[in-house]
């Protein structure tokens, strides 16, 4: 499994995907826009260590890594509330996780239009209250976790 992470503002939630990351195996996570990079001291304070053990990379253009990926044979899922997406539960039994990059955005924004066009799948994390999205950080977990629990 990968990870993509793009526009991500928060230090602390680039940690916090660090430490799921670290948690549910991810091989590497990619950091593209704006996202901070380690080392930086907010970040090791929530990765707890994962910024060291997850490796990454930071690549300049998101469009030009998700072709990539997908030409090497993995399957990109974009995790982003709308009218296209499917239950991430449904996905992840659907998706070799050895072979998947989960691609997480922007906190308030999400996802751009042509990041979700770039990718082969569109996933969402079902809310039945009244809040209709999670923090970054807390959706990557929670999606890992579907993916790992998938493969089973």
């Amino acid at each position: 499994m990968r990870l993509i992470a793009h526009d991500i503002r928060s230090l602390h939630n680039i940690g916090a995907i660090f430490r799921s990351a670290d948690a549910f195996g991810v091989e590497k996570i990619h950091l593209t826009g704006y996202t901070a990079m380690p080392p930086r001291k907010e970040i090791a304070k929530v990765a707890l260590g994962g910024e060291a053990r997850v490796p990454w990379e930071h690549a300049d253009d998101p469009l030009a890594l998700i072709r990539t990926l997908r030409r090497d044979g993995w399957t990109v899922v974009a995790l982003e509330n709308g009218v296209k997406a499917e239950p991430i539960d449904a996905v992840a039994a659907s998706v070799d996780p050895a072979r998947a990059a989960l691609v997480v955005g922007n906190e308030v924004e999400g996802l751009p239009p042509a990041l979700l066009a770039a990718a082969d799948r569109v996933a969402e994390i079902p809310l039945p209250g009244r809040k209709r999205s999670l923090n970054v950080s807390v959706a990557a977990g929670i999606a890992l976790f579907a993916f790992a629990c998938g493969k089973e």
